[in-house]
């Protein structure tokens, strides 16, 4: 699904207008960003959390040569699913 149909399918379920609630999923969507960014963590209960994640350095290799590179340490976004996400999949 993407943002124009999740869109369509909260305005259907809330009555908004599309724009509108491509406002909000927006909005919620910079929100998480900004928060994550400053290294705080976003927690929905029962959907997830959303945290930043830090990779060790470590050793690769370059796929194209085969020569062995130094991959130098980084931070990502995690996020873990929560109890009513992970009972929804199952």
């Amino acid at each position: 699904m993407r943002k124009p149909e999740l869109a369509a399918a909260i305005a259907d379920q809330t009555g908004l207008s599309r724009e509108k609630a491509s406002e909000v999923i927006t909005a919620f969507t910079d929100q998480v960003s900004a928060s994550v960014a400053k290294s705080q963590d976003v927690t929905l209960i029962g959907f997830g959390t959303f945290n930043i994640r830090k990779r060790e350095a470590r050793n690769g290799r370059n796929p194209r040569t085969g020569t062995p590179i130094r991959i130098p340490a980084s931070r990502t976004v995690g996020f873990k699913p929560g109890k009513a996400l992970k009972d929804a999949v199952r």
